[in-house]
């Protein structure tokens, strides 16, 4: 009885203890590419919400949390479905991980506000440029909260980037829509630029957050709690200034397409694509660091612009095709320092004293002493 126990933990603990330090490349390309799609997909969805004749924000905001039950099929598929692990969903949670998922959720929603009240005034282009302003402050709270180094190859990437932006604010002036007053162009200007300072202090919480998670899985867990707290805060507001019922009179009287794409499309996909992308960041954070993941959303910024241009026809002019290739200058030149980086880590693999990895599947284990006679402990205590 005993030895099946302890042969259950060590089993358990094999499956539970993958921390980022070594990652399986596999997993992290998948992780892109759900980032890729989701925020692209997401931004113009956003957008085409607002084109065609939705007006509410909180709706906007709402849709953009709301799908986190979506999140339950990467959290039970792998120990029920694909049998993966053994560790059961839910389990290894603290206090202090229920407590700041929940503040860094409340936290998101806020700035799922501020991004819907800019993109509800600011062209797709525009708003993703002003978006990258988020990486300079990305860096400095990386610093200062998990202790980032700040090397030539982030700290490059960063200053390109933050040019890019401040181009674009220099000729926002030619980029105003079309009857938008040069007052709710500019609350849309500070709202967006508030959205990015938002998710700039958002990463670097995450990161050191997940520093204290065990898998992949309770990374999920973790978000769905996020996200919980994000449709909390989104729902009060709906209640609160008729939300619910906007959404009704918006899908029978107002929006252009019609009630079956309002649902279909501007409802249920935002719903769907907000969920890729932001499981998307939160995994790569996890995987990589929250520098990187700033870095990645702020490249595919630049991707977001040509969207917006060939969906939407926005105007793309010579400021903007500047500030897009800083946007691919920097990620490039950052990709290059990671590979670098990468190469070096290759030489030194092995050397760690007290790590021992081995190969299982394609993707790296690493046993890590004090870290299993930790969960061994806490398995004692369930």
């Amino acid at each position: 009885m005993s030895d099946g126990r302890v042969n259950a933990d060590q089993q358990q603990q094999e499956n539970m203890v993958k921390p980022p330090v070594k990652r399986s490349h596999t997993l992290l390309i998948v992780t892109y590419v759900c980032l890729f799609v989701g925020s692209i997909a997401s931004s113009l969805l956003a957008k085409y919400y607002f084109v065609h004749g939705g007006s509410s924000r909180w709706v906007s905001t709402w849709v953009q949390s709301a799908g986190f039950p979506l999140l339950l099929t990467l959290i039970y598929f792998p120990r029920y479905v694909f049998k993966t692990t053994t560790r059961r969903p839910f389990t290894r949670f603290t206090r202090r991980h229920l407590i700041f998922s929940v503040l860094i959720g409340f936290v998101l929603g806020f700035n799922n506000f501020l991004f819907s009240w800019g993109t509800s005034y600011l062209p797709v282009s525009t708003s993703s440029l002003l978006l990258s302003t988020q990486l300079v402050f990305t860096l400095i709270l990386s610093a200062i909260i998990v202790k980032q180094k700040i090397n030539f190859s982030n700290l490059n990437c960063v200053v390109l980037l933050t040019l890019s932006s401040v181009l674009l604010a220099l000729g926002s002036s030619k980029d105003k829509p079309a009857g938008l007053t040069k007052t709710k162009y500019y609350i849309g200007f500070v709202s967006t630029i508030g959205a990015g300072l938002l998710f700039a202090l958002y990463l670097p919480v995450t990161e050191k957050l997940y520093r204290s998670v065990y898998c992949y899985a309770m990374v999920m867990e973790v978000q769905l709690l996020m996200e919980l707290s994000a449709t909390v805060f989104a729902t009060i507001g709906m209640a609160f200034d008729g939300g619910f019922r906007e959404m009704a009179k918006e899908a029978n009287h107002v929006f252009t397409k019609g009630p079956t794409v309002y649902w279909t499309v501007a409802i249920f996909a935002n719903v769907v694509t907000w969920q890729l992308c932001f499981a998307a960041t939160s995994g790569m954070v996890y995987l990589t660091s929250g520098i990187t993941g700033g870095i990645c959303m702020t490249a595919l910024l630049a991707m977001n612009v040509i969207g917006g241009v060939v969906v939407y026809g926005d105007e793309f002019g010579g400021v903007k095709i500047v500030s897009t290739v800083l946007c691919i200058w920097g990620f490039s030149s950052y990709i290059y320092g990671m590979y670098m980086k990468m190469k070096e880590e290759e030489k030194e693999k092995g050397e760690y004293s007290g790590v021992k990895t081995t190969e299982d599947g394609g993707e790296m284990e690493v046993e890590m002493g004090k870290v299993k006679d930790d969960v061994a402990a806490a398995d004692d205590r369930v």
